[in-house]
């Protein structure tokens, strides 16, 4: 974004904002679409979670590890009730990239006594950038600096299920047999990357046949994001370690969460203390994600996420058609969209122009060229429209300039 918009506009410092916009320090009113790369997914400043948070302050803001703590309990349970499958036990913590960590940290003690050592993770993927995290993620400037890495990883195509499956089995040939697979439902960093209908069912049947555990990585499609709670019930898969974190603080306060099955959690039972965090789970990070999930299910978002983003989608089709010149594809699933171009140019002169229009947006860290479309699900069909029409104009100026080069 500052490569893109910093150029003519140098910094630009908020002030205030309504639930779907921002107001900058000179009174201009813009149109979210970027949404803090996926964690407004309930607005920004939502009063129902606003309003747990105050009221958590008042009576203890943080907590005592050696006394239980309600909130964290009861977020615990509601978790385990709203996720799919067997999920049952959750590692609170402060952020995406400390959930996935805590979930190779897990699959590890689950399955190093088993002989198992090494994860797939996928190419384009992104899952953070501390040491264990950074192993998974794909993109060569984030890892280079910072080689060697953990060792036990590889990468495959992301979306191909014959490469998953050829790994899998070169594993067990050699008797380095694998012992998770970490995927994103749909890449976000990668370019909002979405896998062929049945990849992740089939990923699910392979981690089943060779024993492997199956993470999820839902930090940013999760919390209705694609038009689900979770990408992953698009096709009712049940992974073994599902990662959370983004918009499960509501915008409000960090938090992140790493929920697994009982049997995979049970490597923590004797002796909890072998993965923990000072923060994890405060009671006003819990108050937040608790009062979230209200605001989730109470206005029914996640249904909204899918409908209003079938007619952005649309729209953004509609003028990938228009301007094959510049668009090369829109694609997306829910409020979960990008528009890839020709090239990075292309792209950073896209959002650049959008700024113009006082619209928000900003490329994928993996791919420059991809500008994500990532907005509060509370976002109204008028201010749908009305980003339409801002993308219409963007399209409009950059092929007037390209026609007078």
């Amino acid at each position: 974004f500052r490569q893109t918009a910093g150029g003519d506009y140098g910094a630009v410092e908020w002030q205030a904002g309504s639930l779907n916009t921002l107001v900058d320090t000179q009174g201009q009113e813009f149109i979210d679409c970027l949404g803090g790369f996926g964690i407004f997914n309930v607005g920004h400043r939502n009063p129902v979670v606003v309003s747990a948070v105050q009221n958590q302050l008042a009576k203890q803001p943080l907590h005592s590890q050696e006394l239980l703590d309600p909130l964290r309990a009861m977020l615990a349970k509601t978790l385990a009730a709203l996720t799919p499958g067997k999920l049952k036990y959750s590692f609170f913590c402060n952020s995406g990239t400390e959930s996935v960590e805590a979930a190779l940290k897990l699959a590890k003690a689950y399955q190093s006594p088993r002989g198992k050592f090494t994860f797939i993770a996928t190419s384009g993927a992104f899952h953070g950038k501390s040491l264990g995290a950074l192993s998974a993620t794909a993109k060569s400037t984030f890892r280079r600096p910072f080689m060697p890495l953990l060792p036990g990883f590889r990468h495959v195509p992301f979306g191909n299920i014959d490469a998953m499956s050829m790994a899998f089995s070169e594993g067990k040939k050699t008797g380095d047999e694998i012992a998770a697979v970490i995927l994103e439902p749909i890449q976000g960093e990668g370019g909002v990357i979405l896998p062929p209908q049945g990849y992740l069912t089939e990923v699910r049947k392979l981690c089943d046949e060779f024993g492997a555990l199956m993470i999820l990585d839902e930090v940013q499609t999760g919390m209705g994001r694609t038009g689900k709670m979770f990408a992953c019930e698009h096709e009712n898969v049940q992974p073994d370690i599902l990662c959370l974190a983004k918009a499960l603080g509501g915008g409000v306060m960090p938090i992140g969460a790493t929920i697994a099955t009982e049997e995979v959690f049970s490597v923590l039972f004797d002796n909890p203390f072998l993965h923990t965090t000072t923060f994890g789970g405060n009671p006003l990070a819990c108050a937040a994600a608790l009062a979230t999930i209200n605001v989730l299910l109470e206005q029914n978002l996640p249904a909204q996420a899918e409908q209003k983003g079938d007619t952005l989608l649309d729209g953004f089709r509609q003028l990938a058609r228009e301007y094959p010149n510049l668009v090369h594809e829109a694609r997306g699933k829910g409020m979960l969209m990008a528009i890839e171009f020709v090239d990075n140019e292309t792209g950073y002169r896209f959002a650049s122009e959008m700024f113009r229009q006082r619209v928000l947006v900003a490329g994928t860290l993996n791919n420059a060229k991809t500008i994500r479309i990532e907005p509060p699900l509370t976002l109204t069909i008028e201010l749908c429209e009305q980003v339409l029409k801002s993308a219409r104009n963007a399209l409009a100026a950059m092929q007037v300039s390209v026609e007078e080069v």
